[in-house]
């Protein structure tokens, strides 16, 4: 899943979980691995996401 941040790149985080985890937490789980890292903020505002399974 990949995070806009304030400092306009784009960072990208794996999110493992089960075929039928609902998406919402998917989401969550990727926000907060940026949170407790590293990386300027993330974007608060989107008008939308997409989430690709990887093999």
């Amino acid at each position: 899943m990949t995070l806009p941040a304030v400092d306009g790149r784009q960072y990208v985080y794996r999110v493992y979980a089960p075929e039928d985890a609902p998406l919402a937490d998917l989401f969550w789980e990727a926000w907060h691995c940026h949170d407790e890292g590293p990386f300027p903020r993330a974007w608060d505002l989107f008008d939308a996401a997409v989430i690709r399974q990887v093999g």
